[in-house]
Order: C-alpha cells, then sequence, then structure tokens
C-alpha cells in the first residue's frame, strides 16, 4: 500500500499528458488523405445534385438538398479558434450575419468557451470529426467513436448536441466516388445530415482577401453552401475578407442564414439534459485540466533542466577546486592530529556486522578507544563483543531508546575529545581514523564528514547505490565543502568536536536523520564541517527493495523535518544566517525539490519514445545521460573507483529514480498529512570487510564467527 499513492501520481501525471495528446491530435490521430477513386457506385442525383445530402431513411433513396436562391449558407471548418474564431463572430454580430460552424472535437474541447457564443449568438454548430480523420480509411467503431466523442464536446461546451456533419477533406457533391459514399450513407443511418460546399473560398491558400471574396462569390444570386475555414492557420486573410464580403453580398440581396433556416427545417440542435450533459461537462473539465496539468509538468522539467545542469556544473567545477585544494603537495589542516580518539559504535540486534566491524577498529593506525553501545538488542550484540575480549573496547548497555540516545550515551562514556561515530554494519580501513581527524588541527574545523562506500555491490541494486553513493554523496560532499554549507556528516563515518557537541546540546531525536539534525546545528553554532576524502568507511547497502525503501523513506523524511527545524537560519545574522541563506535554499533544491522533479524526464521520454516526436525525445535525454555520465566518471575517478560499475548507469536512470521518487513523495505525503514515521531496523548479513581484511573464520552452517 506504501507504494500506491506515489505510483497512482505518476499514472496521473501519464495520464493527463496522453488525454492532452490525445486532444492535441498527437495520439491516435490519422492524417491519411485517400486520393480520388471511381465514382460509378455513386447514384447520379447525388453527383448532380445540391451540397446537402439526406441519407438519414433507410426505406427510402438518400435526397440530395439545395439552398433557395437568395440565401448563403456561411460555413467555418476545423474550429474554434482562440485567435481567429472570435474575430469570426464579431464580423458575423457586426453585420447580423449568421453560419455553421463544423467544429472537430480536439478544438471544442479545449475552447468550449468559444462554442458557447456561437450557440449563444444564433449560431449553428456542426461535426466535423473528433480528430480530424479521412473516414473513407476507417472502420466503423473509429467512425462511431469520432462522432460521439464530437458530440460530448458539443455537451459539455454548450449544453447542445447537432444533426449536421461535414466530412473532413470533402468537396462539392460531384467529388463525392466509391470510397466516401459509404461513409456518407452509414452516418446518414446515424441520424445525420452531411453538410458538403458548393463555394469555395480557398481561403486556406492564403490568396488574399481579394481573391476570397472573389471566389466566395456564388454566380447571380444562386443560394449557396459558403466554404471558409476559422482555424488551421493564419486566418487573417479570411476574417479581412468577411469584413468585405458580408455587407457586399447583403446589399446584392443575399441573407447569411443557418442552414436549417434556409431548408425551413427545425433546428439542428436539441439540448442535452441529465447524465449525457454531465458527462460532457466532465470531459470538457479534464481537458482543462490536462492542459493545466501539462503546462505545470513543463514548468517542472523546465526547472529540473536548470536544476540538473546548475548542480552538475557545480558538481564539477567545485568538486575539481576541492580536489586540488586538498591534494596539493604540502596541504595540511594544521597541525598533525596524534591524540587518541574515542569511537563510538551505537549498535541495535547487529550479530551479524558487529565483530567485523570491531576487528576493522582494531586494526586502526591511529590510538583509539572503542565504546560499542548496545541499545537494547535482543540478539546477543553485547556478548558478542564482549567474549572477543579487545582492548580498549567498552560496551555500554541501555535499554532501547534510539540511536540518538545511544550516541549521547557514548559520548558521556567517552575519554577523549574527538569523538568518532560509525555504524554497526561499517567497517573501516586501518587508515580511516587518521585521516578522519586530521582536519581537527584546525581549530574552527567542528566536525568531519568521511567517504562512505558500498562494500556490497555485486548485486545489480548495489551497484546502482555504489554508484549513487560516489556520485551522488561524495561528490556532494566536495561541493558542499567548498561551499561551506555541507547538510550531512554520514552515520557511518564522521567525527567530532566534543565542545562543538557539547555547544550544541548534543545528538537529538527531533528528526529521524539524527546526522544531518547535527550538522545543521553545527554550521548554525559557527562551526566549519568539512570532507575527508581519504577517510573511507565500507557500509552494507540495503540488499532489497523493501529494505532500499525504508531506508531512504527515513532519510529523506529525517531531511526534510531537519530543514523546516532550522528553518529559523534564514532570517538569523552571522555563520546561521549564512548557512540559512546558502546551505538550506541548496539543500532543498538539490536534495528535496530536484530529486521530486526528475522523474519528469522520465515521464516526457516515456511520452515521446510512443507519441513523438521519438528521435529529438530520445536525444534531448541521451543528452541528459551524457552530462550525468561525465559526472558520475569524474566522481569515480577522483574516489579511484572502477569504471565498470557505470555500465548500469543508464538503467538506474530509468529504474532507480523511480524509486527514490516514490519514496521522496511518500515522503512528503507523510510530512503535508502530519505522519509519524518511526525508525525502521534493516536487515544486515555481515558479508562487508574492508578491502584487504583477514575474513572472519566461519562454521560448519557458514554463520561468521567472532574472533577473540
Amino acid at each position: 500500500m506504501r507504494y500506491l499513492l506515489p505510483s497512482l501520481v505518476l499514472v496521473a501525471m501519464l495520464a493527463m499528458l496522453m488525454l492532452r495528446g490525445y486532444v492535441h491530435s498527437e495520439i491516435l490521430a490519422d492524417h491519411r488523405v485517400r486520393p480520388p477513386v471511381a465514382t460509378d457506385q455513386v447514384p447520379d442525383r447525388i453527383l448532380d445534385g445540391g451540397p446537402v445530402i439526406d441519407a438519414r431513411s433507410a426505406a427510402a433513396p438518400a435526397k440530395s438538398l439545395s439552398i433557395p436562391d437568395g440565401r448563403l449558407v456561411l460555413t467555418f471548418d476545423d474550429g474554434p479558434d482562440p485567435q481567429w474564431t472570435p474575430k469570426v463572430l464579431d464580423e458575423l454580430k457586426k453585420y447580423d450575419a449568421h453560419a455553421v460552424f463544423f467544429v472537430t472535437g480536439t478544438m471544442a474541447s479545449r475552447y468550449p468557451a468559444l462554442v458557447k457564443r456561437m450557440v449563444d449568438e444564433g449560431h449553428e454548430v456542426g461535426l466535423h470529426t473528433f480528430s480530424h480523420p479521412d473516414l473513407s480509411y476507417q472502420t466503423r467503431t473509429r467512425t462511431n467513436w469520432e462522432l460521439t466523442q464530437n458530440q460530448l464536446a458539443l455537451a459539455g461546451a454548450a449544453g447542445v448536441r447537432t444533426s449536421l456533419f461535414r466530412p473532413p477533406y470533402s468537396s462539392f457533391a460531384d467529388a463525392m466516388d466509391n470510397k466516401s459514399w459509404p461513409v456518407t450513407r452509414y452516418i446518414g443511418s446515424l441520424g445525420y445530415i452531411t453538410v458538403l460546399d458548393s463555394v469555395d473560398s480557398e481561403d486556406w491558400k492564403r490568396p488574399g482577401a481579394d481573391r476570397i471574396v472573389e471566389w466566395a462569390t456564388p454566380k447571380g444570386h444562386r443560394g449557396s453552401v459558403v466554404l471558409m475555414h476559422d482555424s488551421g492557420g493564419d486566418r487573417s486573410q479570411t476574417v479581412e475578407a468577411l469584413g468585405r464580403y458580408l455587407p457586399a453580398m447583403q446589399e446584392r440581396g443575399f441573407r447569411f442564414v443557418n442552414l436549417t433556416e434556409a431548408l425551413g427545417a427545425p433546428s439542428a440542435l436539441t439540448p442535452v439534459t441529465g447524465a449525457d450533459l454531465w458527462k460532457g461537462k466532465a470531459w470538457v473539465a479534464a481537458v482543462a485540466l490536462s492542459d493545466s496539468v501539462t503546462d505545470v509538468l513543463v514548468v517542472g522539467l523546465a526547472v529540473i533542466g536548470v536544476l540538473v545542469l546548475l548542480r552538475f556544473g557545480l558538481m564539477l567545477a567545485l568538486s575539481f577546486a576541492h580536489a586540488r585544494k586538498v591534494r596539493r603537495r604540502g596541504f595540511r589542516w594544521g597541525d598533525p592530529v596524534t591524540e587518541p580518539v574515542s569511537v563510538l559504535v551505537p549498535a541495535y540486534n547487529e550479530r551479524e556486522c558487529i565483530a567485523n566491524t570491531v576487528r576493522s577498529l582494531m586494526e586502526s593506525g591511529h590510538p583509539i578507544e572503542v565504546v560499542v553501545v548496545d541499545d537494547g538488542s535482543t540478539d546477543g550484540t553485547a556478548d558478542i563483543v564482549e567474549e572477543m575480549w579487545l582492548p580498549n573496547v567498552h560496551v555500554v548497555r541501555q535499554e532501547n531508546a534510539g540511536k540518538p540516545a545511544a550516541l549521547n550515551n557514548g559520548i558521556a562514556h567517552a575519554r577523549h575529545d574527538i569523538i568518532v561515530m560509525m555504524d554497526g554494519d561499517t567497517v573501516f580501513e586501518p587508515s580511516t581514523v587518521g585521516e578522519l581527524v586530521q582536519p581537527f588541527g584546525d581549530p574552527r574545523v567542528g566536525a568531519v564528514a568521511g567517504n562512505a562506500k558500498v562494500g556490497n555491490r555485486d548485486t545489480l541494486i548495489g551497484a546502482w547505490q555504489h554508484i549513487e553513493y560516489v556520485m551522488g554523496f561524495n561528490l556532494d560532499r566536495r561541493m558542499y565543502d567548498l561551499l561551506r554549507c555541507m547538510p550531512t556528516i554520514p552515520g557511518a563515518v564522521g567525527a567530532f568536536r566534543r565542545q562543538a557537541l557539547e555547544r550544541v546540546g548534543g545528538m537529538s531525536d527531533d528528526t529521524l536523520a539524527e546526522d544531518t539534525d547535527i550538522t545543521m546545528a553545527l554550521h548554525r553554532d559557527g562551526w566549519r564541517v568539512v570532507y575527508a576524502e581519504r577517510a573511507r568507511a565500507w557500509t552494507e547497502a540495503p540488499e532489497s527493495v523493501q529494505q532500499l525503501w525504508s531506508q531512504r523513506y527515513r532519510w529523506s523524511y529525517g531531511t526534510m523535518q531537519a530543514i523546516w527545524k532550522h528553518r529559523g537560519a534564514l532570517v538569523e545574522r552571522g555563520p546561521s544566517g549564512r548557512f540559512g541563506r546558502v546551505g538550506l535554499p541548496l539543500v532543498s533544491l538539490f536534495m528535496v525539490l530536484a530529486p521530486l522533479l526528475a522523474p519528469l524526464i522520465d515521464v516526457f521520454l516515456l511520452y515521446g519514445l510512443v507519441f513523438g516526436p521519438t528521435q529529438k525525445t530520445i536525444v534531448a535525454w541521451l543528452g541528459v545521460l551524457l552530462v550525468q555520465a561525465v559526472c558520475a566518471a569524474y566522481a569515480f575517478r577522483l574516489d579511484r573507483e572502477r569504471m565498470t560499475h557505470l555500465i548500469s548507469l543508464p538503467l538506474q536512470q530509468i529504474l532507480y529514480r523511480q524509486l527514490m521518487y516514490v519514496v521522496l513523495l511518500q515522503s512528503w505525503i507523510t510530512a503535508l498529512t502530519g505522519g509519524r514515521l518511526r525508525w525502521q531496523k534493516l536487515r544486515r548479513t555481515g558479508v562487508v570487510e574492508a578491502p584487504g581484511s583477514v575474513p572472519a573464520p566461519r562454521g560448519p552452517s557458514g554463520e561468521r564467527r567472532p574472533v577473540a
């Protein structure tokens, strides 16, 4: 159930895109136009008759109807258009002329107010199909769908249905052929009158207003159906021509009337009520929503594009500067730090990992004491450590109170002024502690972040997390180090000055991300927080989607809590204000907003692949992937990692990012609904060891045995 709501949001986003694509003729549109064929199956009375065909009666032959002399039925196709239709309506109103608008469902759905204005001002409305296909290519099912959807749009826009129909790509009656005639008969059987034209202004050619007037003028006083367009391109010449055509024809004695008025028939429009009316209104509302949502998505895509480029640009530039700074010959933080330090290992049910963790610390090249704080474990974690009988390793037992309480208890039992914190599922290299504490040679440094690395990277999900750690975490830390606003000291490998911890009140349980919370508190207190790239720690990453989801859910929700807790820094002065106005916005943009919007790239990728433009979509997505690959490759080079794991980067961007999106969205939902997320223990296997360490012996059943 936890995946359901975020997944529904993704589905809804794609559904809105598809609906928009449908009403913009990007989906299911068929733009084929059949060339003329033989006419021997079309009755002569139709070929030689008038522009109106009534084939509604199954018992009688189809009738051909003509417009009485002195009357002009002015028709407009392909609208309504938000730019040109209002101007056409203004000209008609100016000369008290009526017309018939053959609207497409796509346009009527998008601009319902214009359809309503047509009806309110006394014009007739006819169907021109929903998406403007050549019906001679379509099945009867598709034809029914085109008409039904067109009527649905009319019902939602103006509360009416119509009995008038004009086929797309139609012309005069004598152009009816053996392919279009069966379609006309079938549509007649559905209760529609087919309206062709007898005078074509050919305004779609944009020949100039004079030519349009000339071509739209019938011979003598002959009644005619005149074809014009109020959509489908630039119709400025049509509007200009109307300003001359309407008064000129009226001066010649013509009346501009609706079709049914010209034929002396009842109105073609009938009111829609009940369920059909509400279905129509719901459809129009859904289309409006899809356009609005799509506009928001497009803005979001632009925002994420800017954020991606900004973040990667900053990461590349600042990580390069950071590497040059700390790797130059003779670089030192200050006087070498050689005094002993305390290493705190909070542990809760870490039976599988704790022996490896403690044993790795015994190989440390820096003098240490180890304080293992057992937080009420029920699996014998504390017993395992005690049975190892290792020097300078102390076990502190407490009732289960959570990680922050365990760390504070460890601080109280620690004897030294520099305190290293690590997780119970993490192993250190022999040089890790020494590298981690050297920045404390600078008295301004209050905390140091180490280089956390994924130890179990041989699975696909492990490889994806390995890429994320090297690129997304450690490259970020180089950037944040130079900007002096590092948001998080990782729980797996971090060090603190005791004085700094005491000044901010120690570890807090106000949030689920105590490591982020304490880091932000140190920034606000004026301490520098830096990154030690050579202080490597190997941690066991989650090996299942469920475990990964639980971990990242806690991280992302805890980060949001920490940002909210320290929001006051935005308006404060001094170091706190600097962090509030630099650090908090960057963390919010790059760790909360950008990941939330990132799936838009993939939503538009999927949409573009299926509905086009496919080539441009692929090129754009590959461009984004290339930028990410360059950053990832540089991060791997800085960390001296093998590039082979980057083979899975494209798949990571498609699949892994969606999981992270679900996690972040669920965290937002939890935060906005006032939900409370509890800390969840991850299941560990104890497979991670520091490179080059001696593996612990295994028992007969294959379990790790602690080494004394």
